[in-house]
C-alpha cells in the first residue's frame, strides 16, 4: 500500500465534501427499441424500462443486435431512439452506415460496445450516434444514456422533486416539510417550491402565512391549461429563493383523482424549478403511490410508537421495491420525549427499519405550536434552536449539497436580526 508523507511545516488539508449525487432528469414520452446480443445486455435493458425515470418510456427489446435493426426497419418506421448491441469494430461502423438508409430523421442511436477506443468513439460521433456505452452495463447505465439524451447538460440539476410523508397520521409530516423547504431556500440558497397535496386540509399556506386566491387545486382541475406561465400565476411568493403551490383547504369539492392526475404539474414544476417539496398527505391512493415512487429523494417521518414502525418498514419495503436503481428512502424520527409516553427507542427503530434516521427532533409543543398559530418557520421563532439544525441536516441529504451558502455580515445585521425579530 503506498502511504504519503506529511510535510512538516503544511498545514493538512481539509477533507473535501462528499459528491453530490447525480441527478438523472425523467425522460419524456418517447419511442425505444433495443437491439441486443447478449442476455445480460438485454436483460439490464429490461431492468432499465422498470425504472421510475422511463415510466413515460415505451420499450420494446428484441435480440439480434446491428443485423436485426437493420432488417426491421427497411419496412417499419424507425422510434424516437434506438439501442444497438455490437461486438466488433467494423460491425459496429459498416452496421451503422447501412442501418443510415433506412434511419428516419430524428431517430436517437445509442451503441452499447466492448472496445474502449477514443477513435472508434469520434467515428460514432461522426456519423450521428448520440452516446456510445461500454458494455458490461448495467440498469443504471442504460437509463443514464437515454434520460440524457433529453436533458441539456446545463439542466441536470434542475428538477430535483423530494416527497416528505408521514408514517401515520399527526406525526408532523407537514411542519418538518415545510421547515426543511425553508432551509433549503434560506440557507442552500436554492429555489425552490412547496407543492401542498392535501387538497382538502392543507396548512402550508397557513404555516407560511399565505392566503393565494389560486394554487394547486386550479391546476390539477385545469391539466389543458398547465404550462409555465399558468403554473407562474399560481406561485404565491414567500421569500425570494420559497415559493407555496398552496392547497385550496375547503371542502366545497370531492378531491377524488386518477394515479395521473398530478403529473402535468410536475412535469411542469421540474422544468422550472430546481427544487420541489411535495407535501403528500398520510392517505394510499394510486396518485400518492405514483408521486412517491416518482419522486427523486423521499422523506418519512415517523413518530417513535409500533404503528409508526410497521407502516415506515411497509413504505420502506415497497419503495426500495419499486425503486431498485434510486437511493433508498430517508426517515426521521419526531415528537421524540412525549412525557409519560412509552416509546420505541431510536436504535431499535433502527434495527427494524435496518437504517439509521436521519434526525430524531424532540417533542417541544411551545416553540413548534407558537410557529404555527403565528404562520411562521422555527427558524423565525428562535433563530438558535436545535431542531434548525437538524431540518438544515436533513436538507442537505435531500439535496445531494453538503455546503451551506454563508451571508456576508455587517455592522447593521443585529440591528436587521432584531426588526425581523419584531
Amino acid at each position: 500500500m503506498i502511504s504519503y508523507a506529511r510535510q512538516p511545516q503544511e498545514e493538512q488539508p481539509e477533507t473535501p465534501p462528499p459528491p453530490v449525487e447525480e441527478h438523472i432528469a425523467p425522460s419524456p414520452r418517447v419511442s425505444v427499441q433495443a437491439f441486443c446480443e447478449t442476455v445480460e445486455t438485454a436483460a439490464a435493458v429490461q431492468s432499465a424500462g422498470e425504472d421510475r425515470r422511463l415510466g413515460k418510456a415505451h420499450l420494446k427489446i428484441q435480440m439480434g443486435g446491428m443485423a436485426a435493426a437493420i432488417e426491421a426497419y427497411r419496412s417499419a418506421p424507425t422510434p424516437n431512439v434506438i439501442v444497438l448491441e455490437s461486438d466488433g469494430r467494423n460491425d459496429i461502423l459498416g452496421g451503422l452506415d447501412q442501418l443510415a438508409t433506412v434511419c428516419d430523421a430524428g431517430t436517437r442511436v445509442v451503441v452499447i460496445g466492448r472496445i474502449n477506443d477514443v477513435m472508434l468513439y469520434r467515428e460514432l460521433v461522426r456519423r450521428g450516434v448520440s452516446d456510445y456505452v461500454l458494455a458490461p452495463v448495467g440498469a443504471i447505465d442504460v437509463v443514464r444514456s437515454i434520460c440524457n439524451l433529453f436533458s441539456a447538460p446545463e439542466a441536470k440539476a434542475v428538477g430535483r422533486i423530494i416527497a416528505v410523508v408521514g408514517a401515520k397520521g399527526g406525526v408532523g409530516a407537514s411542519t418538518i416539510s415545510h421547515n426543511v423547504a425553508w432551509a433549503i431556500a434560506r440557507d442552500l440558497a436554492m429555489d425552490a417550491v412547496v407543492a401542498d397535496l392535501d387538497l382538502a386540509f392543507g396548512t402550508a399556506g397557513l404555516d407560511y402565512n399565505q392566503d393565494p386566491p389560486q394554487g394547486i387545486a386550479d391546476a390539477v382541475f385545469s391539466p389543458d391549461r398547465v404550462d409555465t406561465a399558468f403554473i407562474d400565476r399560481l406561485l404565491s411568493k414567500c421569500t425570494d429563493h420559497l415559493s407555496l403551490l398552496a392547497a385550496p383547504a375547503t371542502l366545497d369539492r370531492v378531491y377524488d383523482f386518477g394515479s395521473d392526475a398530478f403529473d402535468s404539474v410536475f412535469d411542469t414544476l421540474r422544468s422550472t424549478m430546481p427544487c420541489i417539496v411535495l407535501d403528500i398527505p398520510h392517505q394510499w391512493s394510486g396518485w400518492t403511490k405514483r408521486a412517491l415512487v416518482g419522486a427523486d429523494d423521499i422523506l418519512i417521518v415517523a413518530a417513535p410508537d409500533l404503528a409508526n414502525l410497521r407502516n415506515t418498514k411497509n413504505l420502506f419495503d415497497l419503495l426500495k421495491a419499486s425503486r431498485p436503481n434510486d437511493r433508498p428512502p430517508i426517515y426521521c424520527l419526531n415528537q421524540v420525549g412525549v412525557p409519560k409516553r412509552p416509546e420505541i427507542a431510536a436504535a431499535e427503530f433502527a434495527k427494524a427499519i435496518e437504517s439509521q434516521p436521519v434526525a430524531s427532533i424532540p417533542f417541544e409543543p411551545q416553540i413548534f405550536g407558537s410557529a404555527a398559530n403565528n404562520g411562521q418557520m422555527i427558524a423565525e421563532i428562535s433563530a438558535n434552536h436545535k431542531s434548525i439544525e437538524m431540518f438544515l441536516q436533513i436538507a442537505q441529504r435531500l439535496t445531494g449539497r453538503s455546503e451551506t451558502k454563508k451571508q456576508k455580515s455587517s455592522l447593521f445585521s443585529p440591528l436587521i436580526e432584531k426588526l425581523r425579530g419584531k
